[in-house]
């Protein structure tokens, strides 16, 4: 698929189909997300897949989500912070999840160009999540991934338009100024 199709094509799905998707898809979509860009080009993230009914259905209760049931397939996105921390102090933990939201943005791209659905589910018992899948305590659970084939098609959300998500050269600086009208630089103070 061309990427702007992809992009369009991503929705979040939280009906599913009782067809379960190929976890070689799943590996697939993993490998894209695993391609980067991380810090200090060091991949600290780990793709955690679940099969089981029981422990999906204990995922929807952590997260207070039941449509997750639905889903035959999940996977729990996790960061270790530690040897980023180690580098880069305090800001460590920010490189961190700037690169697990762009590994996880891949990662759902990857899904919609095979034609599979997803939903990133970022609210969830972060304690009891880790207690069940037995992630130690510093690792941090970044998402929740149902994954499936939609159930019943449904449009997908109307997005704001580009005007209302760019700015000029500040914030909220609506219109792009133009640096040579008149020769004078527009936020110049005279």
């Amino acid at each position: 698929m061309e990427f702007d199709s992809v992009v369009k094509a991503r929705k979040s799905v939280r009906s599913f189909k009782n067809k379960i998707p190929s976890w070689k898809d799943v590996l697939e979509a993993v490998d894209s997300a695993c391609q980067g860009p991380f810090p200090d080009g060091r991949n600290h993230l780990k793709f955690i897949i679940i099969e089981e009914e029981k422990t999906i259905n204990k995922i929807a209760e952590f997260a207070s989500q039941s449509w997750i049931n639905q889903s035959n397939l999940v996977v729990v996105v996790c960061s270790d912070d530690s040897t980023l921390e180690d580098l880069h102090g305090e800001k460590g933990r920010v490189y961190s999840r700037q690169a697990a939201g762009s590994a996880i943005g891949t990662f759902l791209l990857k899904l919609a160009d095979l034609g599979i659905g997803s939903c990133w589910v970022g609210s969830y018992t972060d304690e009891l999540v880790k207690q069940l899948l037995g992630i130690p305590m510093h690792i941090q659970v970044e998402a929740i991934i149902p994954i499936g084939y939609e159930k019943t098609k449904s449009k997908k959300k109307e997005k704001k338009d580009l005007e209302h998500a760019i700015s000029w050269e500040g914030f909220g600086r609506r219109k792009r100024p133009s640096l040579t009208s008149e020769g004078k630089d527009p936020f110049s103070i005279e």
